[in-house]
């Protein structure tokens, strides 16, 4: 059904379009560029993300106290080698477009909340590497160990220590074109000190009040800074980034005169499963399994509500993090959970990004996840978009360039769709090599993949650039 369907739509557009030729942005590019496109647009151009958890957000006076004052002590602190380029580049290489960096600013601190130099350089270093690798960057304020937490009890001694450090962040990363994203927070906003969710409906408004608040501050601070700041796309953390907290009327979006914010919230439901490892607790026992007919119902009921009261009203949502552990779980309950919620909020138009951390799914010493066959499940959901202008990747003519006339068209995805077709494969190596061969299989196998045949996912890659630009009537050689 999907062939006929995606073949279809592939020969409409190309009687729209016939000579339409993509030439997409390399990485370089990305830099210092701000495209105009919406926010809507670019978190869609993600495709699915993972975390750099555990890392740049260490935090803890314990390393201040046995720790030998570097950067390095607090990145390695809770379990993590030191990040790499290659670290980075195998993320990108197993599909991932957007690597979201939780950072415990507070780190080496100074006087009056100045950041310290070598931490802002090694969170640029590390956003440098993710860029260059084709992926975007989120970088945020994480829980920078707890002081966010105590918002209400001086509040206004730390909305200055909140707007002087996002000051500064905006300062350090102003040059940085719109493959870097800011998150205005990570899960903290939203206090219990005011207000009890188990409990009555007092200061529930003054908690609101307060997130809301502290939403606007962020907001308010990028748009007043230099450079490409007053143009960023952000990211505004959700109450506690919770779904139906978030989703509660009292919630309000910040007003933004650039109408660029998307909402971050957070998916690790059921907390049995998606929290906990192998041990109960008061508030939930500890599952192994999931993926019954209840676990399916409640995933849709809490995506369908982001949409509904988010991306249906042309708000953009970031799935910031979504998850589980491996310990006390069924391997293919987690490999069920991982791919069914990516899929789940991809289809929403919403954009996944993975809880990963030390010894978790992404192996940061072999630079591969820990299940390949995950991988393939989610590159099948939304694989990152290959940059075709990376010499290093690409073979002897131009990628993609299935009819080897020397550009990019309509006519180029349609005839790889044909080749699968012809070869009655779908989502696998394509059997009929001789028709393949006629259409320039190695020049077609845009997904970069060392196989000797072609697959559904090259002809989706080809589709992704031209479809994208016909529905959304970018120019000729935009990405």
């Amino acid at each position: 059904m999907f062939k006929t369907k995606a073949t279809s739509l592939l020969a409409a557009a190309a009687m729209v379009i016939p000579s339409l030729i993509i030439t997409p942005c390399n990485a370089e590019s990305h830099n210092n560029s701000m495209r105009d496109i919406t926010t809507m647009e670019l978190v869609r151009d993600m495709g699915i993300g993972i975390n750099l958890g555990n890392t740049m957000e260490a935090a803890g006076d314990w390393i201040a106290e046995y720790g030998d004052g570097t950067v390095r002590s607090y990145e390695t602190a809770w379990g993590s080698p030191e990040v790499t380029e290659e670290m980075i580049k195998g993320m990108a290489e197993e599909g991932f477009g957007v690597l979201r960096i939780p950072v415990a600013w507070s780190n080496l601190m100074g006087d009056n909340y100045t950041i310290s130099q070598d931490y802002m350089s090694r969170v640029q270093q590390i956003v440098d590497w993710t860029i260059d690798a084709d992926m975007y960057a989120i970088i945020n304020i994480h829980w920078d160990n707890g002081w966010v937490n105590k918002f209400p009890d001086n509040k206004d001694e730390n909305m200055k220590r909140y707007t002087r450090m996002w000051e500064q962040i905006c300062d350090g990363f102003e040059d940085y074109g719109d493959h870097l994203m800011f998150e205005s927070q990570n899960e903290e906003l939203g206090w219990e000190s005011i207000w009890n969710p188990w409990g009555s409906t007092d200061g529930k408004a003054e908690s609101y009040a307060l997130v809301n608040e502290i939403n606007q501050k962020f907001v308010d601070v990028v748009r007043s800074s230099d450079g490409n700041n007053p143009e960023r796309h952000l990211l505004i953390s959700g109450y506690n980034t919770g779904i139906d907290r978030t989703c509660d009327p009292l919630f309000k979006m910040p007003a933004d005169p650039q109408n660029r914010c998307a909402v971050s919230v957070h998916y690790y439901t059921p907390a049995g499963f998606a929290i906990l490892e192998d041990k109960d607790e008061s508030w939930a026992k500890a599952r192994s399994t999931w993926g019954t007919n209840d676990d399916l119902n409640e995933l849709k009921y809490n995506l369908d509500m982001m949409k509904t009261n988010f991306v249906d009203k042309g708000i953009p949502v970031i799935i910031g993090e979504y998850g589980c552990p491996t310990k006390g779980k069924e391997p293919d309950s987690v490999r069920l959970f991982l791919s069914t919620v990516c899929k789940a909020i991809y289809e929403r138009n919403m954009c996944p990004v993975m809880w990963s951390t030390p010894g978790g799914h992404y192996n940061r010493t072999t630079y591969k996840m820990e299940d390949q066959q995950l991988v393939q499940q989610l590159k099948a959901i939304g694989a990152r978009q290959p940059d075709p202008d990376k010499s290093s990747q690409q073979p002897a003519g131009v990628w993609g360039d299935a009819n080897n006339n020397g550009t990019v068209q309509m006519n180029d995805a349609v005839l790889v769709m044909q080749a699968i077709s012809n070869a009655d494969v779908y989502g696998v190596n394509g059997t009929d090599k001789n028709h393949i061969t006629e259409i320039g299989e190695e020049l077609a196998d845009v997904y970069d993949n060392g196989t000797s045949g072609l697959t559904n996912m090259d002809a989706l890659l080809i589709q992704k650039y031209l479809i994208h630009t016909v529905t959304s009537l970018t120019p000729a050689g935009a990405a």
